[in-house]
């Protein structure tokens, strides 16, 4: 007689995916993940759309970021849950650790007060990784790990609600309420907006020195031996050490669009040969669709991308006789009226 449980030893098993009872908490946390990188995005939108409605010249700018479809947020949501659902710890356990390594080096090869603005769009992927490996590890054996993980969901999905109202409130009535200043939640933004940027960025070190944690403990229970895993760390280490350097490097003298590609499939290559010698078939494929996740998410924000890229090439090599004075705003026109009145009066 046909039963479940026969139907069940026909399906492949993922790693981390198990087709029981495991099955909704995978989906939870990749639900998860995929909150945490809409926030993301959303909060760099908003950061982006501000600066450049600030800027007379990169009105252009503002209205790409403006124009962009809300159901896109919709589709990038559905479409990420379902790939970290799928790839494995041990796949996405690399994939952060390798994230932590290049923005380590990204950031030492900048100058002093410099800031890279890509490096909160280039960390998506891994940035949903470093969610599913934390929860993994944090809820491991946990009694009641369903209902924690639909609790942590729930305040996912709140905040990340309110970021995608907010954004669309922003690019759409934000350039009139700045002016009427009426909108208690547009003159917040008009006076803290530039704090998103640090706020990502103690956000983002938190959740990655988490995921880092995690990752390396959830990699390290594989081995039976401490010689086995020093066999696996040290290789690894090196030759991702000097893999990252090289392509900063070359992403450095050539900060173009294909060069950020070229970097996500050199990255992707290199885990692909590291697992076909110490990981399994489920591995390989895995990377596969890690290099699918990474894809799609720089095609999702190509357009940010490619102002950010801009703006860091211009921090970088400033244009001469772009000093100081040149960045300065200009004065309105009701306080420059109001500085010539005395002088119109002591004149008569």
């Amino acid at each position: 007689m046909f039963s479940f449980e026969f139907l069940m030893a026909w399906l492949p098993g993922f790693p981390g995916l198990a087709w029981g009872s495991t099955l909704m908490d995978s989906f939870l946390q990749g639900l998860i993940g995929a909150c945490a990188v809409s926030v993301l995005c959303s909060l760099v939108k908003i950061y982006l759309y501000i600066q450049c409605l600030n800027d007379p010249d990169r009105q252009k700018e503002k209205e790409t970021i403006r124009c962009q479809w809300s159901l896109l947020d919709h589709v990038h949501l559905f479409l990420l849950t379902l790939i970290f659902m799928v790839v494995g710890y041990r796949v996405a356990a690399l994939v952060v650790l390798e994230f932590s390594l290049r923005a380590v080096s990204m950031l030492l090869s900048l100058n002093k007060g410099a800031h890279s603005s890509q490096l909160y769009l280039l960390c998506q992927y891994s940035l949903g990784c470093g969610i599913s490996c934390s929860l993994s590890y944090l809820l491991e054996g946990a009694p009641h790990r369903s209902c924690n993980l639909i609790l942590s969901l729930g305040l996912a999905g709140l905040i990340t609600c309110y970021t995608w109202r907010l954004a669309r409130h922003v690019c759409t009535m934000y350039e009139l309420h700045s002016k009427e200043r009426y909108c208690g939640v547009c003159i917040f933004l008009l006076t803290t907006w530039h704090g998103i940027p640090a706020l990502l960025c103690n956000a983002l070190k938190i959740t990655f020195m988490v995921a880092d944690l995690a990752a390396v403990a959830l990699i390290n229970r594989d081995f039976l031996t401490t010689s086995e895993a020093i066999r696996f760390w040290t290789p690894l280490t090196i030759c991702y050490t000097l893999l990252v350097i090289y392509m900063q490097e070359e992403q450095r003298h050539n900060p173009s669009e294909q060069m950020v590609y070229q970097t996500v499939f050199v990255r992707m290559g290199g885990l692909l040969i590291l697992l076909m010698t110490v990981g399994r078939w489920m591995d390989i494929m895995n990377i596969f669709i890690s290099l699918v996740g990474e894809i799609w998410c720089l095609v999702r924000a190509g357009i940010m991308l490619d102002i950010c890229r801009a703006q860091d090439f211009s921090q970088r090599f400033p244009e001469p006789g772009s000093g100081s004075s040149s960045r300065q705003p200009q004065p309105r026109p009701e306080a420059h009226g109001r500085k010539s009145s005395p002088v119109t009066k002591s004149s008569s």
